[in-house]
């Protein structure tokens, strides 16, 4: 059976899908109508069974770098770092070119240091993904979404549902 069309044009319903998937990989759960709920699972199971499958991907590699310290004498420092190997990489491109960038707020009365530091990913919704819900999944093998009917809506008795990561 071919996807639903949602009476919506292609561009409308694309724009609409990145933006749910977005929202229930950040929040953990939404609430849409049933059949926008059916519709979007999909697409978000394959996004986190791409990061599961890719998130332990990555290198140590110790680097020596050379700093000048306080008295101007040229030291050199040995630092390792972790890096992704080139199919990490490629999974983490294909799940930032699907999803949308969310942009923080600046809590009240957080200082602009703690805020910058706490930012300081480019796209957070993928280090969630990659972070947290990954590892949290790892070795299942599907079924990371729910769908609760939640009943019909009062203004126009559609049925709504809650799609939530289990």
């Amino acid at each position: 059976m071919p996807n639903r069309k949602l009476n919506k044009p292609t561009d409308q319903r694309d724009a609409m899908f990145r933006n749910m998937a977005t929202a229930l990989l950040w929040n953990g759960k939404l609430v849409t109508t049933e059949t926008r709920a059916k519709e979007i699972r999909p697409i978000v199971e394959k996004l986190i069974t791409m990061a599961v499958a890719e998130y332990k991907n990555t290198e140590t590699v110790t680097k020596t770098i050379k700093t000048v310290n306080d008295k101007q004498q040229e030291v050199e420092i040995e630092k390792t770092v972790n890096v992704d190997k080139p199919s990490k990489l490629h999974a983490r491109r294909q799940i930032m070119a699907y999803l949308y960038n969310i942009t923080e707020v600046q809590q009240h009365k957080e200082k602009r240091a703690d805020f910058e530091k706490r930012t300081a990913a480019n796209h957070p919704v993928v280090e969630k993904l990659f972070n947290e819900l990954a590892p949290k999944y790892d070795g299942k093998t599907g079924g990371y979404t729910r769908i609760l009917k939640l009943g019909p809506r009062r203004g126009d008795a559609a049925e709504m549902a809650l799609i939530e990561l289990i």
